[in-house]
């Protein structure tokens, strides 16, 4: 669905064993404001129409990021500065501590 919409730079992080908020982390860079909008509008309407219900939407109308919480599956989508200044995808890496490890 996101390369449909020309996201870019799309990853998927498991997030079994590491959270209890989801099983699956999508991160994706749209090329401006209005790209991020325009792939965050069309991924819930494909979401919505695929029988999975409505999804939570944060970051509109500003669209530097979206987050879309689609149950299972939470999918951000940055302006390319904003997904590097961020990095999700160091912070929920591989050698990320289990949750609860601290306990």
């Amino acid at each position: 669905m996101l390369d449909d919409n020309k996201a870019e730079e799309t990853v998927v992080i498991d997030l079994r064993g590491k959270s209890v908020m989801a099983d699956e982390m999508v991160i994706a860079t749209g090329r401006s404001n209005r790209h991020v909008g325009s792939i965050a509008d069309k991924l819930t309407e494909e979401i919505k129409a695929a029988g999975h219900g409505k999804c939570l939407v944060e970051g509109l109308p500003h669209c530097d990021w979206v987050l879309i919480d689609a149950g299972d599956v939470i999918v951000h989508v940055f302006r390319p500065e904003v997904r590097a200044f961020y990095n999700l995808e160091k912070m929920w890496s591989d050698g990320r501590p289990a949750e609860g490890a601290y306990s």
